[in-house]
């Protein structure tokens, strides 16, 4: 039937109170509409899976976070954790833990190896026999934790050069204790203007800070940093003009030690002594030429680093004393006690050694001199049981000829740095040069026997016709031994066959076979 026939009617729509249809936009081609499906009730049972997923994976969250961050005990929402804190956790409710047993030993404590004379004796004596090695030679081996002799050989008293350091250096350890840190201050003087640059006999200060602190060991304080702090304070109180005096009377007597040889000042080859410096006297750091004056050198470079921070410097500085009411105006300080030690005795510093030697007197209370100086390391060495009366110290780093020692001295020296007892020496022991591979050793054990290489650590000692080794060494067996061999007043022709020589005495004490427990040593490196 057509559209609009009389005859024929639509069925009723299912909404009646929806309009009637209405034309299709798209034209009367247009295909009729879907019918609309029915909508879906949810089931109860899927909506109860979903959540119950979701609650599952919320306390896996929780426990995890809880495991991984140890939520509970820090919340105090729970008890000990079994984690951090196993030995807290009490046991389950009802359980009776019975009282642990003592627990002894797995093995009985080997006794102590000691040392075979007769070895150390076979091993050396081929050595030291040799005319090369001059007309004053002394080789002397102890047991380092009994002091045991176990082989002496040469002269009681020899010119000890630089190995006069572990005596320097064990006295300021004893005396200021490792951890100890020297301060270097600007402060307030007489008058509003005046300001004072106080050294306090840092032995290491630099004049800047390096552009890679972390390649630099130990840290250095620097008078840039010092500056930066100064003229901040300066600045806060309104003050921006001053006059610079420099105060480096923390040390006294000469500068430069008269039982040195008269050219080492000239000739660059020690520093003036000052409590105030930068880079040790030198005009640059790890440079050669000194300045005859450091502590004015100082001052000077003080007043540029404060004119770059806006702070403008009267004249020249010129020395002067702090006052004892003052106030400080900022401070740097050096690096702890121990780690300067570990330089000194790595690299040899003179300069450092004689810093230290001097800061002993100001620890004993007496002169900060040369001659005061080595009053007080004598005295503090004394009260650790060393005996020096039979030995002439006449400075802290040996570089005096006239300086003698006994191989006794530095064998007790080495002894003590040791000891259980005394901890706060131990730095000695651990900063001594290792063959081949640190400070003055780095070079050195090329030609001896491989066995001494990272095995022999010990200081070295060299000045014109004198060479010398004082340290421990652990021989093949696992004896550990302290050792000196120094040799005088040969020709300076022989010089570098002589320090070979001494080589070649570290590396055998290595190799040997020489606990009195085990058979002799033998002849292989």
């Amino acid at each position: 039937m057509a559209e609009g026939d009389p005859g024929h009617s639509d069925p009723a729509p299912d909404h009646p109170d929806e309009p009637p249809d209405q034309p299709d936009a798209r034209g009367e081609d247009a295909a009729p509409a879907a019918e609309p499906r029915p909508r879906r009730r949810p089931r109860p049972g899927r909506r109860l899976r979903r959540s119950t997923t979701g609650l599952v994976l919320l306390v896996l969250a929780l426990a995890t976070a809880s495991y991984l961050f140890d939520l509970g005990p820090r919340t105090g929402l729970a008890g000990p954790s079994p984690i951090s804190e196993p030995d807290k956790v009490p046991p389950p409710a009802g359980l009776t833990l019975p009282a642990g047993a003592a627990i002894g030993p797995v093995a009985a404590t080997p006794p102590p190896l000691q040392v075979d004379p007769s070895a150390v004796r076979r091993a050396l004596t081929g050595l030291v026999h040799d005319k090369r090695l001059g007309a004053r030679v002394a080789v002397d081996v102890n047991q380092l934790s009994s002091g045991t002799s176990a082989f002496h050989y040469g002269a009681h008293l020899v010119t000890p050069a630089s190995t006069m350091k572990l005596l320097t250096t064990t006295a300021a350890l004893q005396a200021l204790g490792p951890n100890h840190r020297f301060t270097t201050s600007a402060v307030t003087g007489n008058g509003s203007r005046q300001v004072l640059l106080v050294g306090g006999g840092d032995p290491l200060l630099a004049a800047g800070s390096p552009p890679d602190p972390s390649k630099v060991y130990p840290n250095r304080a620097d008078l840039q940093t010092l500056a930066a702090a100064t003229a901040r304070s300066l600045q806060d109180i309104g003050r921006t003009t001053i006059r610079l005096r420099y105060d480096a009377s923390l040390f006294t007597g000469p500068s430069a030690d008269p039982h040195w040889e008269p050219t080492y000042i000239p000739e660059d080859v020690v520093s003036p002594i000052s409590a105030l410096w930068v880079n040790e006297g030198r005009f640059q750091a790890n440079g050669v030429q000194r300045s005859r004056h450091p502590a004015a050198y100082a001052a000077g470079l003080f007043a540029t680093d404060l004119a770059d921070h806006g702070i403008h410097v009267l004249g020249k500085p010129r020395p002067g004393t702090a006052p004892a009411d003052t106030t400080t105006l900022g401070s740097v300080q050096s690096a702890p006690l121990a780690q300067i030690v570990e330089h000194i005795l790595e690299v040899s510093d003179n300069e450092g050694a004689e810093v230290l030697a001097r800061q002993v007197a100001v620890a004993e209370g007496m002169p900060a001199s040369f001659a005061g100086a080595t009053r007080a390391v004598r005295q503090v060495l004394a009260g650790l049981g060393i005996d020096t009366t039979a030995d002439t110290i006449l400075d802290g780093s040996g570089l005096s000829r006239q300086d003698r020692l006994t191989p006794a001295t530095l064998l007790s020296v080495l002894q003590t740095d040791s000891a259980p007892a005394h901890p706060e020496l131990r730095p000695v022991i651990t900063s001594l040069p290792v063959a081949g591979f640190t400070g003055s050793l780095t070079y050195r054990f090329q030609d001896a026997p491989p066995a001494g290489l990272g095995v022999v650590r010990a200081k070295t000692g060299t000045l014109t016709s004198v060479s010398g080794l004082a340290g421990v060494v652990t021989t093949r067996d696992g004896v550990v031994l302290e050792f000196v061999a120094i040799a005088n007043r040969f020709k300076p022709k022989y010089t570098l066959w002589v320090r070979d020589r001494l080589d070649q005495i570290g590396s055998a004490l290595a190799r040997c076979t020489c606990s009195a427990h085990t058979a002799p040593a033998s002849s292989a490196p």
